[in-house]
């Protein structure tokens, strides 16, 4: 009888160290995904910074003539869409490995899809210094009346797009995505400035078309900072333009 209870004695108590060990590795697991998400997010804001800065870049390169500074931001795409690739290797490796679920699998998927718009973002600030590059006049930042407001309020957007997705402000990123509107009125007033310059400067027919590309860039630069909005919401909610979705 007492050799018996010894037996159950040791079995309790080796089912009681396999659930402590159990929940050890559980616990192992959660800190080793909160490590390898913080390192996701600082990845994210390196890259969102590093596409701000391109943006402002571009556009003082235009304003002072700054040809070097141009060809700057056009050698940094590269950098930016490696970044881009080893965000979605370090994405699609934490779906896998720790396969997250709701808020968790959230903040994964809008990496995933923020990152598409950040690359896109630095892709139209390369093409815009492109174009600097080939206008190479010193008067082309002023010549379309409306084009340096529009591309300070394309800035703007960016900026605080990414402000709003780095600090998780779901009620900024709704008040940029209305700023949006603001952004399409400028670039049809470009296309009327364009239109303008085309009638009264025929000899200028070339550096209008390339100025009204960098307006079209710049309609894309906000949008894209609509989308990294659009994905703050999803992030805080699971809903996507109010249709919820995870």
């Amino acid at each position: 009888m007492i050799a018996q209870d010894c037996h159950c004695r040791d079995s309790c108590n080796a089912g009681l160290w396999v659930c402590i060990e159990r929940k050890e590795s559980q616990m192992s697991v959660r800190v080793t995904y909160e490590h390898e998400l913080g390192e996701l997010k600082q990845d994210l804001k390196e890259m969102a910074h590093m596409v701000e800065s391109a943006i402002e870049q571009t556009f003082t390169a235009f304003e002072d003539h700054d040809y070097m500074m141009a060809e700057d931001v056009i050698k940094g795409d590269r950098t930016v869409n490696d970044m881009e690739r080893a965000i979605e290797s370090r994405c699609l490796s934490l779906i896998l490995r720790q396969q997250p679920v709701a808020s968790d699998l959230r903040q994964v998927s809008t990496a995933l899809k923020v990152v598409t718009d950040l690359e896109r973002i630095g892709d139209h600030a390369s093409d815009i210094a492109e174009l600097i590059l080939r206008i190479k006049s010193e008067h082309a930042y002023h010549i379309v009346k409306h084009l340096p407001v529009m591309a300070a309020s394309a800035n703007a957007m960016v900026h605080d797009a990414i402000e709003a997705f780095i600090n998780q402000d779901l009620d900024s990123a709704m008040e940029i995505i209305e700023r949006d509107d603001e952004v399409d009125t400028l670039f049809n007033q470009v296309k009327d400035d364009v239109i303008h310059l085309l009638k009264s400067s025929p000899d200028q027919a070339d550096q209008g078309i390339d100025l009204l590309m960098v307006a079209k860039y710049l309609e894309r630069i906000g949008d894209h900072a609509v989308n990294v909005c659009e994905w703050t919401q999803f992030s805080k909610t699971g809903a996507l333009k109010n249709v919820r979705i995870m």
